[in-house]
Parts: structure tokens; sequence; C-alpha cells
């Protein structure tokens, strides 16, 4: 059997530190915590070379006792715990009593501090866990902190260390989060000598992020307060116009802690269900303030990870408070005209050159050499202008007769759900300022509609764009949720569907529920359906690809709860029974529908997530034109 051997002091240190401390953020992330923890107000962190050389954080929190000095580098020595009961409610950053121990022994630190009752202050240095000096020191109350050359005693650690600017992003990141977990704390971030990052500290949540991640963040954000069970969430999230590509963006808080919460996580994505489009991701500053007993902290050393005693609260918290938040959200989308950086290279014209590559474009947009101006007009005499005139015109007309003898065989779409009096004169029915009891609507001048697929309205000095199949799909999803139980209509001749056995096997343990969404449907058979009705909503839609698109559904998401199961039934037919992009609609029918889809603010996007409006300014069109 090998000798058991007692590792010596020095060695058990470095072990446990790399453990604690893997880069210069994590030494930052503790310190700041120790000052967040001693109610300073104001926090000063400064780095050079990405923190592995010098770091420096300064505050004016409560500061060391110098009878207390040596112990903050004794492993386990704290402040935070007292008795073993303080465990199960720990309301502080720090608690372990390892990180200072941890620093101290992989690197070459000062400490200046003086206490809230002291007269002078005390300068402590020690370098690799091993004392060097303790002496008096001028200095203000409060605490500074100075860590050189990290790891100089462990260069197989330093090896792991990435290029300066690497780790100096992940220190700022560290700051960055730190600073919207505590806005009532004043953060002064200074790298290699230039200050990038100071916030107010007065207290406001939305200036502190404006501060750490500007104007376009800060702008597409809308407030969280929600309340439930004696918990509180609160905060900002994104509205649905400004969703992101990635979840880099999402800031979950325990009681101002950050932390990863797979919960949290799903409940915020799954309160934008039907807002935002799939493969988009809402962006969040979430705090939520909970008793301390019930959360454990102590699950991992850099005590980013959390268990709850249970989940469910905390996912129908912030699931209720984001979802009461988003869908109180107004904002319409605006169009951006700005091109993307692809759009510029693409159309710059690389001269002599017959073919191209992207690459080859980039490289000559890179060089800002002036690319050949190409002349789009030219000088015209007046015989050929009214030639060209004369031309463009009886091509128009051509155009318009082609379109209006095909209108004239196309039969109408009269199934959007406006309802109105058969003989009610249509301007009659235009200018009546509620529709079925809905809200008030604002003027409008319905201007047109663009290829069969969009309409067009003006309302004050704006232009908005309407997707009718959107507009209308979230009308019947939205009539779908409201009503207690689901109209439904007869088909003239029952509809058989034939399904796999697995479709068929799933959609057998699921009828009940597809009946509760409309569908009068019953098995026929080892592997068929028979249906008989269908939701009034869906219409003449083709009745067979509807059942087998919910069987499809019900196979890919068995796992789902059953409100999910019912949302995405009623998404299939809501689409199904929406107005198509290309369908006919008349002049009568725009405004109407027009008229009823404002009377609804709460419509903003599909049940897809993709916007039903874009909205373009007056201001933005003339800008165009060159006119302001």
């Amino acid at each position: 059997m090998p000798e058991i051997n007692v590792v010596p002091k020095e060695r058990y240190q470095l072990l446990a530190a790399v453990e604690v401390v893997e880069r210069p953020s994590s030494i930052v992330k503790e310190m700041i915590e120790n000052s967040i923890d001693a109610n300073a107000k104001n926090i000063t962190v400064e780095i050079q070379n990405g923190g592995s050389t010098y770091i420096r954080i300064t505050d004016d929190g409560c500061g060391i006792e110098r009878s207390q000095v040596k112990k903050v580098f004794v492993p386990h020595a704290t402040s935070k715990i007292s008795v073993k009961e303080d465990l199960d409610a720990i309301g502080t950053l720090g608690f372990r009593g390892e990180a200072m121990a941890s620093i101290g022994a992989v690197a070459k630190v000062e400490l200046l501090t003086k206490g809230e009752n002291e007269n002078i202050g005390t300068r402590y240095e020690i370098v690799g866990g091993e004392e060097i000096s303790i002496d008096d020191a001028g200095c203000p109350k409060g605490t500074t902190i100075v860590v050189r050359d990290i790891f100089f005693n462990t260069p197989a650690r330093m090896k792991f260390l990435k290029k300066d600017v690497t780790e100096g992003n992940s220190v700022a990141g560290v700051v960055d989060r730190m600073a919207i977990s505590h806005p009532e704390i004043s953060f002064r971030f200074i790298r290699d000598g230039k200050q990038t990052l100071i916030t107010s500290g007065n207290g406001d949540l939305k200036s502190a992020i404006y501060s750490v991640f500007g104007k376009e963040v800060s702008d597409g954000l809308i407030p969280v307060d929600y309340s439930y069970e004696n918990m509180r969430v609160s905060g900002y999230v994104s509205k649905p116009t400004a969703s992101r590509k990635s979840r880099a963006m999402q800031f979950f808080f325990i009681n101002e802690r950050l932390v990863k919460s797979a919960t949290a996580m799903a409940a915020l994505e799954q309160a934008y269900k039907n807002s935002i489009m799939v493969g988009r991701f809402p962006m969040c500053v979430l705090n939520v303030e909970i008793n301390p007993s019930q959360v454990d902290v102590n699950v991992h050393p850099a005590k980013i990870e959390v268990r709850f005693a249970n989940e469910k609260p905390i996912f129908d918290l912030i699931y209720y408070g984001v979802k009461t938040a988003v869908e109180a959200d107004r904002t319409v989308k605006e169009a951006d005209f700005s091109p993307t950086l692809e759009d510029i290279y693409s159309s710059v014209k690389v001269p002599e050159r017959k073919e191209q590559t992207y690459s080859a474009r980039l490289d000559f947009f890179k060089k800002k050499e002036e690319p050949p101006v190409q002349q789009t007009f030219r000088s015209m005499t007046s015989v050929e202008f009214n030639q060209s005139l004369n031309s463009s015109r009886q091509v128009y007309e051509k155009a318009e007769e082609i379109k209006n003898n095909n209108e004239k065989v196309k039969k109408p779409f009269s199934d959007i759900d406006i309802e109105f009096e058969e003989n009610t004169p249509v301007s009659e029915a235009v200018e009546t300022p509620v529709i079925n009891d809905e809200k008030p609507v604002e003027d409008f001048i319905l201007i047109g509609e663009a290829f069969k697929t969009y309409l067009i309205v003006e309302i004050g000095k704006e232009l908005y764009f309407i997707d009718k199949h959107a507009a209308h799909e979230r009308m019947n999803f939205e009539k779908f949720k409201s009503q207690d139980t689901v109209e439904t209509q007869m088909l003239l001749s029952p509809e058989a569907v034939n399904l796999t056995k697995e479709e068929f096997s799933e959609f057998s343990e699921n009828i009940d529920l597809v009946r509760k969404c409309g569908f009068e449907v019953e098995e026929f058979g080892e592997s068929s359906v028979i249906v008989r009705a269908v939701p009034s909503l869906v219409g003449d839609s083709d009745v067979k690809d509807l059942i087998l698109e919910i069987a499809q559904k019900l196979m890919e998401h068995k796992t789902d709860i059953v409100p999910d199961k019912i949302d995405w039934i009623y998404h299939s037919a809501s689409c199904r029974g929406a107005v198509k992009a290309g369908d006919y609609t008349s002049r009568e029918e725009q405004e109407l529908f027009v008229k009823k889809l404002l009377s609804m603010p709460e419509i903003r996007f599909c049940p897809h997530g993709r916007p039903v409006f874009i909205k373009i300014s007056k201001y933005d069109i003339e800008k165009q034109f060159g006119r302001v």
C-alpha cells in the first residue's frame, strides 16, 4: 500500500488557491464582493496588462481594524459566518473565507486599510502566502488592495492565462455585472491608464445599464416589477423588437448575487413565447428577492450556481413578472434603412476586374480607395423624356388592365373576422369609432396594399406597413385563447386522416386535448382518425394537412406541458384560417381589417414572433429624399 503523506501547508494552499483563483477576473470578482459586503459606496478597479501584473481595488467601506488584518489571509477566516445556522441563510456575497487566502498564496499582495474607529491606517504585505511586513500607513477610511504578478510561484498555471486583451475583457465583464447588480454603488474602471467605465451610484438601475451597455441597449428595455408569494422580481427586460441572436445579454441575480439558473432562463424565454421569432433571445437584468433560507449558494467555488428549495415558485415569479411587462409594451418595430457592412462592401466595385469575391471587395474597401462613380442618371432632351414618359404610362395602364381582369375572376377573401351588419354601407361601418366593443381606434388613412400582402396606413406623421397574414393569424390566436369554449363548424363530409403508427399513438394519448381545441375527432381503425368538425376560425382550410401538422407536433413535443401544446395547436389553426399573402382583399375589407386591428393594441407580433407592423416616420422618409 502506498504511504499516506500529509501535504505541507504551503502546498495545500496552492492546491486550494487554483480552485478559487482561475484568472485575474476571479480575483477582481472576489475582492469587489468583499468591498460590497463592507458597505462601500464607491469602488475603483484598476488593472494593467489584463490584470496579470497589476490589480488595484479601492473602496470606501468600513475598513479593517489592525488587529484583524492578518486574519484576512488565513484560510477559512471570515466575518460572515459565526455559527452553523448562518449557513442556512447566507445574506452576504462572500462567506467561505477562502478568497483572500488563495489570492495571497499565488500573488504579491499589498493591503492598505483603516477602520472606522482608527486614527491611522495599516499597510500589510504578503507574498506567496508569506508575511513580509506590517506598518502604519496614512490612508482614508476604507480598503485598498494591490495584487501584483499573479501565479508568479506557479508558472505552470501562468501558461494558461490568455492574451492581455482577453483577460482584460474578462475583468471588464466582471465589473460590468457588478455595476448593474448594485446601481447604488458608484463603480469606476481604469484599464491600462484609461478610464473605461464610471457609474453614478444614484440607485437608478436604468442609469447603470446605460453607463455599462450604452444608449441602444438602454432604449430597448422595459421595466419589470412583480411580487408573488413573498418574493419579488425587478429590473428590465428587452422589448420584443430588441431581441438578440444569443443569450449573452441575460443577467440574473438572486438577492443581488449574479447566478446561472436554468429555471430563470426557461421562465424568461417562455414569457416571450409568441412575441419574438424562433432563434432570437431576450435581454434581461433581473434581480430576484427571496428569503435566503430558500436558496443554497454554497454549491460551487465560484458561487455562481445555486439550488432552490422549490423551483416552481421561482419559475412562476419570473414568468408572470416578465409576461406582464411584455404584454403591456406597445412598441412597434421601426424600419431600419442603415446598410450592413456586408451591404456596403458588396456595393463597392473594384475597377478593372471581371470577377470579384466578397473578400476582394472587402480588401478594396479597407484601402479606402475612391470607387468609380457609377452614372445612374444621364441628361435627357425634352423629346426623349416625353417618349420615356409615354412608354411608362402605356406599361402601367396595361399592367392595371391585367390586374383588374385577374381580380374579377378571383374569389374575394371574406373570412376575415370583421363583424358588421350585412346591409350597412361600408362608409358607415368604417366611420364607426368602435368595432365589436373593442377599444377606440386612432384616425387613419388607408393608402393601399403592396404585393397583395402589406397594407399601408398613414397615422399622424407615420406610415405603418401591416403584414395582413401575420396580423390576421394573431387575431385568430387571441380569439382562440379568449374563448371558454371554442366555436366549431361541422364539415360537409367527415374527413379521414391516415397517420403513421407512432403519430396515431401520440395523437390518441392527446385526443381529449385536441377536442378541447375545437376539433370533433375520433379514432378510426388502427392508424386513422376521422374529423367531423373543426374550429370555425379555420374555415375551409385543408383539414387533412392541419391534422397531420398537429400529429407531427405532438410527436416532436411529447414532454411539453399542456398549455404549451394548446398554444401550438392554436398556432397551427390560426395560421391555416388566416388570410394568406397574395390573397385578394377588397378596399372595404382592408379598411375594416385595419380598424379591427387598431382596436386591439395588444397585437404587435404574430404567434411565431414576427412583427405585425413596421413603422416609418415622415422624418425618415424625408431624410431619404434629402429634404431634412
